[in-house]
């Protein structure tokens, strides 16, 4: 029997929270990140987002985390979009469970975040950061239309939560993706 790949996509309530904070934390830090391929666990030790920040991202005005579940109703992929300066729009917390990450489940996330983005949000562009190290990752953005745009940004080292940095020369490089009506 062939299982449909089709995902369902909605806004993250306050209600969703712990699925969600459970879902970041496993495909970016510990060891059960580890089963993907986006992991940080070699080069951050804490958890990456609290609840209550998460809380933030969920019920903020000029944004909304995007989640996306399988035909099951079992939460595959979230990602956080907002607005920022201008026409800029910044997407970030992209997240796969772990175990189905390298299925297209992260693409296909990606290219409807960036419809809202431009439909909902009125974005043109979108903006990411990526740690300098993770090399697959840019890769993998690069391949869907991200560029580097030259800037970067310290690593914000006294916000980590419930750890520590195992590195000392952390810091993100910005991406950047114009959102154009083709791409819709």
């Amino acid at each position: 029997m062939t299982v449909p790949n089709t995902l369902y996509y909605r806004k993250a309530m306050a209600a969703d929270v712990a699925a969600v904070l459970k879902l970041i934390r496993s495909a970016f830090r510990g060891e059960e990140s580890r089963a993907g391929w986006t992991t940080e666990a070699d080069l951050i030790a804490d958890d990456r987002i609290d609840q209550e920040s998460l809380l933030g991202k969920i019920e903020r005005s000029d944004g909304m985390v995007l989640l996306a579940h399988d035909h099951a109703g079992k939460l595959a992929a979230c990602c956080e979009i907002s607005r920022q300066d201008g026409q800029d729009g910044y997407l970030g917390l992209l997240a796969v469970d772990p175990l189905r990450q390298i299925s297209g489940i992260g693409k296909k996330l990606l290219t409807e975040a960036e419809v809202i983005a431009k439909e909902k949000l009125g974005a043109s562009k979108l903006e990411i950061r990526v740690i300098w190290t993770r090399d697959s990752l840019i890769e993998w953005y690069t391949r869907r239309g991200y560029s580097n745009t030259g800037r970067a940004e310290p690593f914000p080292y006294d916000q980590l939560v419930n750890g520590k940095a195992l590195r000392d020369d952390l810091y993100f490089i910005i991406m950047k993706k114009e959102l154009e009506s083709s791409a819709l």
